[in-house]
């Protein structure tokens, strides 16, 4: 018979006497439903019509499939079972060391409820925290309020990891890291041997280079030029338009390029 914790015989036993089931039908519906991580159980036990599937918060199927309180009774069964594996330490784990052992979690955090193992992910549940394996990656987690009755795969192109808890399907993402995530590094920036680019002054003007104001007038061609723009001052002068200084500034210009 499968070797148990006490807290994991006496369960067997109080469910044995509340269910009228015999100790070994407990114990092995118990296997199967840690074989399915708490989530799923395929069993085959005579006292529970014969070969059947459960799956948690699905479809339970019994060989009696017209039987809806065999039904029941194997969920309720079921869902009692998925919760004491997550909160209890039902089976006894090999010591760490042991030539049987297979601890891969950190030492501190004792021994696990439960655990189990798909592909290349394996995960162990203790009181409070979640360690999962994934290719030889451990990371543990804060399991908050969650009972947590198995960790799951997405198989396909999103391989999320999942876990069943009274709360339905979580991801393991939503739980706060403790140990052992890997940080992202921002990518260092790109270099590459081309030159940077230079601005072209020629083509942006007012870089470096005096451009005319709209106010500036054009030099004059020739004397002729200068003499009929003295006789415009004058006349802007008599007009009251310049004033003495403004005239004389602007006369002094205009003579000193003849």
């Amino acid at each position: 018979m499968q070797q148990l914790t006490n807290a994991g015989q006496q369960l067997v036993n109080d469910i044995s006497y509340r269910y009228g089931l015999s100790q070994d039908a407990v114990v092995h519906m118990l296997i199967a439903v840690n074989n399915g991580s708490g989530s799923m159980a395929q069993f085959n036990c005579p006292e529970l019509g014969g070969s059947g599937q459960w799956m948690r918060g699905g479809m339970t199927m019994v060989g009696d499939m017209f039987n809806n309180g065999l039904k029941n009774t194997v969920d309720n069964l079921c869902n009692e079972l998925a919760n004491a594996l997550a909160n209890t330490t039902i089976f006894p784990a090999p010591k760490a060391g042991a030539a049987n052992s297979q601890q891969w979690w950190p030492a501190d955090l004792g021994q696990p409820f439960s655990s189990g193992a798909q592909n290349n992910l394996r995960y162990a549940v203790f009181p409070g925290r979640l360690a999962v394996d994934v290719n030889g990656s451990v990371t543990v987690y804060d399991t908050l309020n969650h009972n947590i009755g198995g960790v799951s795969q997405q198989q396909g192109g999103n391989q999320s990891l999942t876990f069943s808890s009274q709360f339905g399907t979580v991801s393991v993402d939503s739980l706060p890291i403790i140990s052992g995530a890997s940080t992202q590094t921002s990518p260092a920036p790109q270099h590459n041997n081309f030159a940077e680019p230079q601005p072209d002054y020629a083509a942006q003007p007012g870089q470096g280079l005096s451009q005319p104001t709209a106010n500036t007038q054009p030099l004059p061609a020739n004397s002729d030029e200068i003499f009929a723009l003295l006789e415009k001052l004058g006349g802007l002068y008599e007009a009251g338009v310049l004033t003495q200084d403004e005239f004389n500034a602007k006369k002094s210009e205009l003579l000193s390029r003849i």
